[in-house]
């Protein structure tokens, strides 16, 4: 898929704006992402994990988790995650399902 060459400042900014935006909607579950987006905020952590191997850095799964939640993935799990439903689950299946290339 072509895309425009952005900068890769204004790019990191961007970034770095979802990141702020999706510590801020906690009320938003992964689930809920995953089932209109297909990704979350997991995901996106091991986008980074990915992304820095690729590149010859290390990047610990829990650091870019840290990165992406704000604090430490098990505190966001305790104070903001709740029990998905099973509607919830089924949306982010089918959704899923449509990331597959």
């Amino acid at each position: 898929m072509a895309h425009a060459e952005i900068p890769d400042e204004i790019a990191a900014a961007a970034f770095w704006r979802l990141i702020r935006h999706l510590q801020h909607r906690t009320d938003v579950q992964n689930v809920d992402l995953m089932g209109l987006a297909g990704f979350c905020r997991n995901c996106l952590s091991q986008w980074i994990e990915e992304e820095g191997q690729a590149r010859g850095a290390t990047v610990d799964r829990e650091a870019a988790r840290e990165t992406v939640y704000g604090m430490p993935y098990a505190d966001w799990k305790g104070r903001h995650q709740v029990e998905a439903t099973p509607e919830q689950l089924q949306r982010m299946k089918e959704s899923v399902a449509r990331n597959v290339r």
